[in-house]
């Protein structure tokens, strides 16, 4: 076994790294207090190749690995986490579904914009009584003459709402099958097509400064050649795409709980009290180095599953395991690094209170911990 990072990673992560700390870091506090998308931010990114990462150069890509996509969330995450979600929702939820599952056509009409973070992609799956039941779906969607006419709505939907949105990709019922269930289908529906409603922007705990929104469609008509793949593969296309987007989350989790520990160790060695750093203190020591061991072994469940996902190999349990263990980690981080804080750690301008505002949600994006132990349990057999 051989736990160094490829050249191209390491390489990757420096510069990522660098980016973050000097692009992303000085303006995180104000996008996040005026809830500003970082529209500057996302066209770097796209120009450096990094809203394209996974993806081969022969559809606009940067012809990475999921390895080196799961670096670069876990570095922006480290600084910011809007930003990083706005990256990961992208990738792993908006092009994904196009680039596995769309014609040629919809490959080369989409992804050289969506690779180069030109246009902003989302997926649309979650709705008011579809979010842990994922096959609960109402939206519906009819064929006549060549036409979709769709029906329903999507709540929590991220990068839909943009002025670079393009499209999202929806799930709804097209049908039933010869047992009498529902069939489900993806189908992509543009920004600017008549009968799509992009609501108001939630006010949210955390990730202010990334887009979320509900969706609603009302006789909203896509040409039939907007359907995703087969008509009713619908169902495995979004538990794939939901396994793929564990990665990123997971990344997150990573790289959210590594900034906390960065800012407490960082503010420890500064704070004095009693006549010496709090950092020398073996209760602050003992939070430090558990918060470091546990990020490690994070890490490595992480780069694991984009590994396997990399390798061909089934990487379901992995991503499952991965997103688990690095949601309840970086709000356990962010805690033990506002505690280290103290009263400081309860105000805005320190970058561990807006950490605190934006973990909890990797608790329950793409798949509430109760869904990903489901999954791990199923995976064992149980």
């Amino acid at each position: 076994m051989f736990f160094d990072l490829p050249d191209e990673a390491k390489a990757l992560q420096e510069s990522v790294r660098d980016f973050a700390r000097s692009e992303v870091a000085p303006v995180a506090e104000h996008l996040d207090q005026t809830k500003s998308f970082p529209y500057e931010i996302v066209a770097k990114m796209g120009e450096l190749g990094w809203m394209g990462i996974p993806f081969p150069e022969e559809v606009g890509g940067a012809g990475g690995t999921s390895l080196q996509y799961a670096i670069a969330v876990e570095e922006l995450t480290r600084i910011d986490s809007s930003v990083a979600i706005t990256l990961c929702a992208h990738t792993s939820l908006g092009t994904q579904p196009v680039y596995l599952f769309g014609s040629e056509d919809q490959k080369q009409r989409l992804m050289p914009d969506l690779c180069a973070g030109r246009k902003l992609g989302a997926f649309g799956l979650t709705e008011p009584e579809a979010g842990s039941d994922a096959g609960n779906v109402k939206t519906r969607a009819t064929l006549d003459g060549g036409t979709w006419t769709i029906d329903g709505a999507k709540q929590f939907i991220t990068n839909a709402g943009t002025d670079i949105s393009g499209h999202v990709a929806i799930t709804a019922v097209t049908g039933t099958d010869e047992r009498g269930n529902k069939e489900v289908s993806n189908l992509i529906v543009e920004n600017g097509t008549d009968g799509y409603e992009i609501g108001t922007a939630y006010r949210k705990m955390g990730w202010n400064a990334s887009d979320t929104r509900p969706l609603s469609f009302t006789e909203c008509q896509v040409p039939e050649e907007n359907l995703l793949g087969p008509r009713g593969a619908g169902f495995k296309q979004f538990l794939h795409i939901l396994d793929i987007g564990r990665i990123g989350v997971a990344a997150m989790g990573v790289g959210l709980a590594q900034g906390a520990l960065d800012e407490a160790l960082k503010y420890a060695k500064e704070r004095q009290a009693f006549g010496q750093s709090i950092s020398k203190f073996q209760a602050i020591q003992s939070k430090l180095a558990d918060m470091a061991t546990e990020i490690e072994a994070a890490r490595l469940l992480t780069y694991k599953a984009a590994w396997e996902k990399d390798e061909g190999r089934n990487f379901t349990l992995t991503a499952a395991q991965a997103k688990l263990k690095t949601g309840r980690l970086a709000v356990r981080a962010a805690e033990e690094a506002v505690q280290i804080h103290g009263g400081y750690g309860y105000i805005e301008e320190y970058p561990v209170c807006r950490m605190y505002r934006d973990a909890k949600i990797l608790t329950i994006g793409e798949g509430t911990d109760e869904v990903q132990q489901m999954v791990i349990a199923r995976a064992l057999g149980a």
